[in-house]
Parts: C-alpha cells; sequence; structure tokens
C-alpha cells in the first residue's frame, strides 16, 4: 500500500512539473519584458509559448513545481547569442513590479545592461525566498528600498555602477544571510549604519565611490569572516580604528579619497595577513610605525598624499614582500632604507616629501 502511495505521489509530481509553469508566473514575466527593450540580440524572441520553463532565454523553473525560480539575465556573457552577435547587450527599460508575483524567485539578475533606468520596486523586499540579487551596470535610480532587511536569505546584494542615492538603509544589517555586498560607483550618502557589525557573515563589503559620510563604526572590527573593506573615494573623516588591523582575516583595505585623519595605527601595519592596503589622498599625520617584519607581505602599500613626518621605517627593509609601495607627497625626510623593496621601486614611489635621499632620488 506505501509503495502505491508513494508511486501515485511520483507521478502526480512528475505531471505536475511537466504540465510547465503556472499562468500568474507566466503573465508575471510578460509584464516584466513589457517594461523592457533589447533591441541587438532577440533575448527574448524566445518568450513564447504556454511553458516558461521550457526554453525560455534566462528563465529557470524548480522542478519540482515549475515555479519561477531564477531570472538570470546578464548584458555581458560568453552565452553564443552574444559570442554569434559580436557584442555585449544592451537594455532600456524599467523594472516591473510584476516580479514580486514571482515569490518562488530566489535569483533575480538583471546585469550589465547599461540603460535599464527607475527605481527598484519596494515589493522586491517581500521575495523570502531571495538569495541573489544582482542589478549592477545599469542606470538605476531611486533608493535602495527601506525594506530591504527583510530578505533575511540573500547572500550576495549587487548594486554597483549604477546611479542609486539617498542612503543605506538601517535595515541592512538584518540581512543575517549576507555574504557579498557591493553598492560601488553610485549617489549613496549618508553614515555607514553604526551597527554594520552585525552582518556577521559578510565577507566582503564593496562602499567605494559614493558620497557616504561620517566616521568608520568600530563595529566592523567585530566581523571576523571580513577579508575585503572598500570605502574608498567617500567623504569618511574621523581616524582609522586600531581595531582594524586586528582582525583575522581582513586582507585588503581601501580607503583612499577620504577625510580621514589622525595617525597610522601600527596594527594595519604590522599584520601579516594584510596584503592590499591603501589610505592614499587623506589627512593622515604622524609617522609611519617601524613595525614591518619578516612576515610582513604587501602587494600594496599606499599612503601617498597624506601629512605624514619622520623617516622611511627602516623594519621595511626586513618585509618578506612588498611588491608596490608609494610614499610620495608627504613630509618624510631623511634617507631611504637600503636593500628590498627599495631596489626595485622608481623615484615616483618617493617624489614630493620634505628631505628624503638617497637611491632612487639624489644621494644623500
Amino acid at each position: 500500500m506505501r509503495l502505491w502511495f508513494g508511486a501515485a505521489l511520483l507521478l502526480l509530481v512528475l505531471a505536475w512539473a511537466v504540465s510547465g509553469c503556472p499562468a500568474s508566473d507566466r503573465e508575471a514575466l510578460l509584464a516584466f519584458k513589457a517594461s523592457l527593450s533589447e533591441p541587438y540580440l532577440g533575448i527574448f524572441n524566445s518568450w513564447t509559448g504556454t511553458d516558461c520553463c521550457s526554453n525560455w532565454y534566462g528563465i529557470s523553473c524548480d522542478p519540482t513545481d515549475a515555479r519561477v525560480a531564477d531570472i538570470n539575465l546578464r548584458g555581458e556573457s560568453e552565452d553564443p547569442i552574444f559570442e554569434k552577435a559580436g557584442r555585449s547587450g544592451y537594455m532600456t527599460g524599467t523594472i516591473n513590479p510584476s516580479i514580486c508575483r514571482l515569490d518562488r524567485l530566489t535569483n533575480l539578475i538583471l546585469a550589465d545592461w547599461k540603460g535599464i533606468s527607475g527605481e527598484i520596486p519596494a515589493c522586491i523586499t517581500s521575495l523570502s525566498s531571495l538569495r541573489v540579487v544582482d542589478l549592477v551596470g545599469n542606470k538605476i535610480s531611486g533608493r535602495i528600498p527601506p525594506a530591504i532587511g527583510d530578505l533575511r536569505r540573500v547572500t550576495v546584494l549587487n548594486l554597483a555602477d549604477n546611479q542609486i542615492s539617498g542612503e543605506i538603509p538601517a535595515s541592512i544589517v538584518q540581512m543575517s544571510s549576507l555574504m557579498h555586498v557591493d553598492l560601488r560607483n553610485n549617489r549613496i550618502s549618508g553614515p555607514i549604519p553604526a551597527d554594520f557589525g552585525k552582518l556577521t557573515m559578510l565577507s566582503r563589503a564593496l562602499l567605494g565611490r559614493n558620497q557616504l559620510n561620517g566616521t568608520i563604526p568600530s563595529s566592523i572590527a567585530t566581523m571576523y569572516r571580513l577579508a575585503d573593506l572598500d570605502l574608498s573615494m567617500n567623504h569618511i573623516n574621523g581616524w582609522v580604528p586600531e581595531e582594524l588591523g586586528k582582525m583575522r582575516v581582513l586582507s585588503t583595505l581601501t580607503l583612499d579619497s577620504n577625510w580621514l585623519s589622525g595617525k597610522l595605527p601600527a596594527s594595519l601595519l604590522s599584520d601579516a595577513g594584510m596584503g592590499i592596503l591603501n589610505l592614499s589622498r587623506n589627512w593622515i599625520e604622524g609617522e609611519i610605525p617601524d613595525v614591518f617584519g619578516s612576515n610582513s607581505y604587501f602587494m600594496a602599500l599606499d599612503l601617498s598624499h597624506n601629512n605624514l613626518k619622520g623617516k622611511i621605517p627602516g623594519s621595511l627593509s626586513s618585509a618578506k614582500y612588498i611588491g608596490h609601495l608609494d610614499v610620495s607627497h608627504n613630509h618624510l625626510c631623511g634617507p631611504i632604507p637600503i636593500g628590498e623593496p627599495f631596489e626595485h621601486l622608481e623615484a615616483s614611489s618617493f617624489a614630493n616629501n620634505d628631505c628624503l635621499c638617497g637611491n632612487p632620488l639624489r644621494t644623500c
């Protein structure tokens, strides 16, 4: 009896899946399509027939119930359609709120189309199954929906390279599954939420090239998975928290082109895990801490365009590796240390200081 019941249930599920997507999902997709125009590749030409789960470009469905699960449309792709056309995609129009009727949607990828404008529909925050929201590389404007924090399952939020304005919503810290957030190159203003550190799953926080102000929240130092922090090209002030240099996995820290002041934390230079550190074009003052050692391994260390004074630390010669070093446009003085990495650096790395001397500059 149990065997018969199980077989019957399986046949029922398969029959349901074979019947195609529900009419409500198909209608939502067609309304979504109607708000967009893609003139060159014809990717929407495949959106015909009653079954949106079958051969509709960029659409995938859950095999168990035939509900639409993925919208995956990228304007820069290696798909044969793009290769045959010999060009990347271009699409205009707006994101129709009809997508919010696709209540089983897990991935919303509408990336790199260059011309999609309008706002992110506020109702997107009702799609509780979403895992990935990727709208990079368009002309989307308006604000990030205030209730974005309701998307508790989202792991990737990529809104970079758009025209988004307003502040980072306070609710973003409720996105407990978030691992990657990229808001770079927008017009986002205001402070970073003070409790940003609640995003304990986050490994990459890329917020550069915006209009953010205020200070760097101290709570960021508690984010034990954070490996990449980019706050460059904003209006952030205050000092660089010493605690950032004590983070376990932080390996890339770019804070250039802000209004940061105060002294250069020694912890950032003595941290053996820090591989890329860019603090250029700020107002950082004092001396460069003499804390480098045999475990120091910097692919790039840029301290240029600040108010640093004193000597270049002699301990830099004991570093395991310094790929790129730039201390130009400061107030440094004295002889440049001998040995690596100084033997392969050019004069531009030391230019426009008060009285530096030695190779590759003039002799002392």
